[in-house]
């Protein structure tokens, strides 16, 4: 199965074939591994750097496994690491003396808890270098179910060398869950009562709202009513048939009824609107 199969098995959710595919691709050796890593870099080989990649994908899932308990789909985890893992080998130098294994296991955790932490919760639960360190760390440092207590947390700040501060808010915003902002018609009474959207103030009947808006339509129509004043009757009527009717009148249908071409009417109608723009402006 070559890396374009492997992908689509990968991405179609044959996550079992996947996995027995990877197994089957051999392990490279010390000196295989120098020699394409050394292709690729003084070369552009391509091909030296697929032989990497695929060799070393049984490594990306297990990494992957690591990761299972965020609740999101292997198969999306398999597939950032993947994309780590292409980083490490466009990246890795033989010249160092290391293992490619060693060198990629950082660009794959990396692209890993970038996606965890983009698709964990809709609201994002870690933005800053030390809410990262404890969002992957925290639940292995909890020695027990429930809250932290305060010498826990004072432990798991010191060993993590982050603030005690910024530990209670981690494992506050771990525990949340997150909440629709409005649940929709289909959901219990009791969701309705607490969701978000039912804490917002409705202003729509509110007796000063209703007044201020029915003074504002009052005046805008006495504004239009004087700025129709000022038009002549063929402007006005072209104004009234083409904006003011329940039925709008085409431009052709107008031409002849003045008999002039419907461009001659766009450009009364255009002139006329103009003329009522500027009309409600200083009248305002």
């Amino acid at each position: 199965m070559n890396n374009t199969e492997l992908q689509l098995s990968l991405a179609t959710g044959s996550l079992d074939s996947y996995i027995q595919s990877v197994n089957t691709i051999p392990m490279l050796s010390q000196e295989e591994e120098q020699d394409l890593a050394n292709r690729f870099r003084k070369n552009g080989d391509l091909d030296a750097a697929r032989q990497l990649v695929l060799s070393h994908l049984r490594f990306v899932v297990k990494v992957a496994r690591g990761y299972s308990g965020y609740g999101l789909a292997q198969n999306d985890l398999i597939q950032e690491g993947n994309i780590g893992l292409m980083k490490a080998v466009k990246r890795f130098d033989p010249a160092v003396g290391v293992r490619l294994v060693t060198f990629a296991v950082h660009w794959i955790r990396a692209e890993i808890h970038e996606f965890i932490i983009k698709n964990w919760r809709i609201v994002k639960v870690a933005t800053t270098k030390e809410q990262r360190k404890l969002f992957f760390n925290l639940r292995s440092a909890k020695k027990r179910l429930g809250w932290l207590t305060q010498n826990e947390v004072n432990e798991v700040a010191e060993d993590l060398g982050v603030k005690p501060k910024t530990v209670l808010e981690m494992e506050k915003r771990m525990n949340a869950h997150d909440a629709a902002f409005d649940p929709g018609f289909e959901s219990d009474d009791d969701d309705h009562a607490f969701a978000p959207s039912q804490f917002l103030e409705d202003k729509r009947y509110q007796p000063d709202t209703l007044v201020e808006a029915d003074q504002y339509d009052n005046q805008q129509s006495d504004l239009l009513h004087k700025a129709l004043c000022t038009l002549d009757d063929r402007a006005k009527d072209i104004v009234a048939k083409r904006w003011l009717s329940d039925k709008k009148t085409t431009l052709h249908d107008l031409a002849d009824e003045y008999g002039v071409s419907a461009e001659r009417i766009r450009q009364l109608e255009k002139t006329a609107m103009q003329k009522l723009r500027i009309a409600m402006d200083g009248a305002a």
